[in-house]
């Protein structure tokens, strides 16, 4: 099953009686999401009505990664209210599910009382499934579930080529993690991951009137920004983020394990890159993600919701019906 956001999530107009608004930014990282739910919750707030932050990004949500996910700070926050930011120990792997029945929780309580969501985050997983729902696989038995994403990606791919042939063919042969979820649900459940999406449940997208926005800076721009945030990261506490890290003895197949920027600071304190290199090498995987993120946020998103290619911008211009 494609992975595009189906136009359902849009169909409300700007003004829909009974639909409460839900404002989302997103795009890929360091395209300026954060700086961007700030003013719009200053400019709500200026105009008298609450508004509060949601994350919406897959490391984010863990408390170990501070530094290394790019987490708004106190002062980056000015005075606005975040919430799912560090909401999750690292020994817990927080899935899309679980990610979209908190988002879901969170919402439901700030409607309640006249506030604004403002969801940020450039994890299209997380976003798909709180707007169009969740396919309602069973939980996967933990021993399959350590068998696939125990084995090398090449390993697990063509074992998928056999089992699920359909799924295999709509992902990139090096795509670990999906490659991995796919084959944990055919072997876990007898049932391909694609039969379970067909039987989504749980979306919110046609119970709110959703303000969209998605940033696509210039692409050359938004590397050289990746490149200075994960210098600055290494600088201002990432490495010792990692160390700590690296000291609970956590499941190395846990998705905090696998974040961006862990595996190459552990291994310059293992002694195995010296801390150019693993700085080189954070900020390149870095980049891959962004790219990753940038196509996906072109391409899958309905066609309604706006994409910025620049600064030059206002939140008072993106969000105009919002703040009306």
């Amino acid at each position: 099953m494609s992975t595009q956001l189906s136009p359902d999530v849009v169909r409300a107009p700007v003004d829909a009686p009974g639909k409460p608004p839900l404002a989302l930014i997103a795009g890929p990282t360091a395209s300026g999401k954060s700086d961007l739910a700030v003013r719009l919750a200053l400019a709500l707030k200026g105009r008298g009505r609450e508004a509060v932050v949601l994350n919406a990004d897959s490391a984010q949500v863990y408390a170990d990664l501070q530094v290394l996910s790019a987490r708004p700070t106190r002062k980056e926050m000015r005075g606005v209210e975040h919430r799912l930011f560090g909401a999750w120990d690292g020994a817990l792997a927080c899935s899309a599910a679980d990610w979209a029945a908190a988002a879901r929780a969170e919402i439901g309580r700030l409607h309640a009382r006249g506030a604004v969501p403002i969801l940020v985050g450039g994890t299209g997983l997380y976003l798909r499934t709180l707007l169009d729902g969740i396919a309602p696989v069973p939980p996967i038995d933990p021993e399959v579930r350590r068998q696939a994403r125990q084995l090398p990606t090449a390993d697990a791919y063509a074992a998928l080529e056999r089992e699920d042939r359909d799924r295999a063919a709509v992902l990139a042969p090096n795509d670990s993690t999906r490659i991995a979820r796919a084959l944990e649900v055919i072997r876990s459940t007898g049932r391909s991951l694609g039969d379970w999406q067909s039987e989504r449940i749980g979306g919110i997208g046609g119970e709110v009137t959703l303000h969209p926005a998605v940033l696509l800076p210039d692409r050359a721009e938004l590397y050289a920004r990746c490149d200075a945030r994960f210098a600055r990261m290494a600088a201002g506490g990432a490495v010792t983020e990692v160390a700590t890290l690296l000291a609970r003895g956590l499941d190395p197949v846990l998705p905090v394990m696998r974040a961006i920027g862990v595996r190459e600071l552990a291994a310059y304190l293992h002694g195995e890159l010296t801390l150019k290199h693993a700085i080189a090498q954070g900020a390149q995987a870095t980049r891959n993600y962004a790219k990753r993120q940038f196509t996906w946020f072109a391409h899958q998103p309905p066609g309604v919701w706006p994409r910025i290619a620049t600064d030059d911008f206002t939140a008072e211009e993106q969000f105009a019906s919002l703040l009306r």
